[in-house]
C-alpha cells in the first residue's frame, strides 16, 4: 500500500501588491501617471514650444532664426487686416460646415436609430463608417473631379440652371461637410439610441405634433450628442489645410497660411504665431460649450 503526500505550493510574498491594495490613491496614481505623462508630453509641452517659437523672429537677409523673444509675430497676426480676414473666413467655414453637418446628420441618425428595422441598423451604421475607411486624399480629389468645370456636378445641375461652384470657398464648405459628416452622425446616433421610444410615443399620445416633440422632447435630450459632434466638425474644419489647397482655388485659410510659412516662406515663428489662432478659438469654443453644461452628459 502506497501513500501519497500532498504538499502545498509556497505562497509567494507580493509586497507591492499588498502595498497597492492598502493604498488606493497610490494605485490610482500608478494607473494615471503614464497617460497623464503622455498627455503632458504630447500636448502641453508641444503647445508651450509652439508659443515659444512664435516669440522668435527670422532674419530677413539670411533667413536664420533669431531666438530673441519678441511679440512682433503675434502682434502682426492680431493687427494686420490680411490675417484678420483669413481668421474670420476660417471661422465662417468651420461654422458653416458644422451647421450643414448638423442639419444632415439629424434625419440620418434618427432614421438609423428609430425608423430602420433592427436588423438593418448595424449595416446602416457600417455604411456611415465606410467613408472613413477610404483615404482622406482620395475623397477630396474625388470632390475635385466632381466640382471641376464640366464635371459631374455641372452635368447634373446644368439642366436646372445651376452652375458648378468650381474651385472656391463654396467647394471647400461642400467638401469638408462631406468629409466630416460621419463624425457628426455617430454621436447623434448614439444620442438617439439613449432616448427611449416610449417618450416619443407618450408625446404623441398627449397630442404633441411632430414639431413640438422635436422641440421639447428630442432636442433637449439630444443636446449633449449634438455638442459632441460640433466639437469634432468645428475643430477639424478649423485646422484643415489640405482640402482648401485641392478644391479652394485661391481661397486662403489659417491652415494654408501656416503651411505656406512652414514651406515656401520658411518663417517658422510666424507660422507658430498663426497656429495659435485656431488653438485659442477651439479653447474658447470648448469653454463656451462647458458653460452650457452640455459636456457633463457627453
Amino acid at each position: 500500500m502506497t501513500t501519497t503526500s500532498h504538499t502545498e505550493a509556497p505562497v509567494r510574498s507580493r509586497p507591492l501588491s499588498a502595498l497597492l491594495n492598502r493604498m488606493p490613491r497610490l494605485r490610482l496614481a500608478g494607473l494615471l501617471i503614464l497617460p497623464t505623462g503622455w498627455l503632458a508630453l504630447i500636448y502641453v509641452l508641444a503647445l508651450i514650444l509652439l508659443l515659444v517659437t512664435s516669440l522668435w523672429t527670422v532674419d530677413t537677409f539670411t533667413g536664420a532664426i533669431s531666438q530673441e523673444w519678441t511679440f512682433d509675430n503675434i502682434k502682426a497676426v492680431l493687427t494686420e487686416s490680411i490675417y484678420q480676414k483669413v481668421a474670420l473666413r476660417t471661422v465662417f467655414v468651420a461654422l458653416a460646415v458644422t451647421v450643414i453637418d448638423v442639419i444632415l446628420a439629424l434625419p440620418i441618425a434618427f432614421f438609423i436609430a428609430k425608423v430602420a428595422p433592427q436588423r438593418w441598423q448595424k449595416l446602416l451604421v457600417a455604411a456611415v463608417l465606410m467613408p472613413l475607411w477610404a483615404s482622406y486624399l482620395v475623397k477630396v480629389y474625388a470632390w475635385r473631379n466632381i466640382l471641376a468645370d464640366g464635371g459631374l456636378f455641372s452635368w447634373l445641375a446644368k439642366p436646372l440652371g445651376i452652375d458648378s461652384p468650381g474651385y472656391s470657398l463654396t467647394a471647400v464648405v461642400i467638401t469638408l461637410s462631406y468629409v466630416w459628416l460621419p463624425y457628426m452622425i455617430l454621436p447623434i446616433h448614439a444620442g438617439f439610441e439613449r432616448i427611449p421610444g416610449s417618450l416619443l410615443e407618450a408625446s404623441g399620445d398627449l397630442g404633441a405634433k411632430p414639431g413640438s416633440t422635436i422641440r421639447w422632447v428630442i432636442l433637449p435630450l439630444l443636446k449633449p450628442a449634438i455638442i459632441a459632434g460640433t466639437i469634432f466638425t468645428f475643430s477639424l474644419s478649423l485646422g484643415d489645410y489640405i482640402t482648401v489647397q485641392i478644391v479652394g482655388g485661391t481661397t486662403q485659410m489659417l491652415g494654408n497660411v501656416v503651411y505656406a510659412n512652414v514651406g515656401g516662406a520658411n518663417n517658422l515663428p510666424l507660422a507658430a504665431a498663426v497656429s495659435l489662432v485656431p488653438i485659442v478659438i477651439v479653447f474658447a469654443y470648448l469653454l463656451l460649450v462647458r458653460r452650457t453644461g452640455a459636456l457633463k452628459n457627453v
